[in-house]
């Protein structure tokens, strides 16, 4: 028996198609089994899928998860505002909370013509990782990692972030990391360049989750707590970031591209 599924398809942090970071977003009745939820976002092939349900807890409105083409993930920022984008969109409202498995509460709400997505600070430390260096090509000014798999490079300057050309192969064989490439911007306060190839995404186009990351380290370096922030991929976006407390503020448009049904 074929199952629909309600399907849409959403540019985060976009102002316009084809821009900032493609999510699928399929709210369910109740979950499928996870080889089923791997298996349609490995046919979506974005770098995330997000399915959620109605939070029975009472904790949250609904329940999120993401799944890139091959694996589940502790956390995305792009799939969330997109799930805000769709959910908002549909059922009115001004701001809507997600229960997930290892991110806590997470909340997207309106805010002007676009949205804001708050998200747990991300912290990190100085640490070196020679091996992830010499896979980038160029070496950082400073190399600042966590136990959880995220890792920033500081470069001198955005045209050096811009040309980075890293052993892919190479750093997917490292694990699951993001490897978070940064330098001061030009036309934003900050640049950056995302890698995660040991997650089936060589380059991600804007990713949130970095960006999380990136508002503790730069709002130390800046010495404020709100900048902006441009993620030079080659669909590129734009976003604002704000340090409130422990959490990253972070803001964006979205652009619905498909709305239809999943058929499997």
């Amino acid at each position: 028996m074929t199952r629909a599924l309600p399907y849409w398809h959403v540019d985060a942090f976009a102002d316009r198609p084809f821009a900032g970071n493609q999510a699928a977003v399929m709210p369910l009745e109740a979950w499928l089994d996870d080889a089923t939820l791997l298996a349609i976002a490995e046919e979506n092939m974005f770098a995330e899928t997000a399915f959620v349900i109605r939070d029975a807890s009472g904790a949250a409105d609904w329940e999120l998860r993401w799944f890139t083409p091959t694996e589940e993930v502790r956390l995305c920022g792009h799939a969330t505002l997109a799930s805000g984008h769709v959910l908002l969109g549909r059922d009115g409202g001004d701001r809507v909370t997600f229960r997930t498995r290892h991110a806590g509460i997470l909340e997207v709400r309106k805010a002007g013509e676009g949205y804001e997505l708050g998200l747990p600070l991300i912290k990190t430390a100085p640490r070196g990782w020679d091996e992830a260096v010499a896979l980038l090509g160029t070496d950082p000014l400073d190399v600042w990692r966590n136990d959880t798999r995220y890792n920033v490079f500081l470069f001198a300057d955005e045209a050096t972030v811009r040309s980075l050309t890293p052993d892919l192969r190479g750093l997917g064989k490292l694990g699951n990391d993001q490897f978070i490439c940064t330098a001061p911007g030009s036309a934003t306060d900050v640049v950056s360049r995302v890698f995660v190839p040991g997650g089936g995404v060589d380059e991600d186009s804007v990713t949130g989750s970095a960006h999380a990351v990136l508002t503790h380290f730069w709002s130390e370096r800046l010495g404020r707590d709100s900048f902006t922030a441009h993620q030079a991929s080659r669909r590129g976006g734009t976003l604002t970031c704000r340090r409130a407390g422990d959490q990253a503020s972070l803001g964006g448009p979205c652009v619905t591209v498909v709305e239809g049904k999943f058929f499997y």
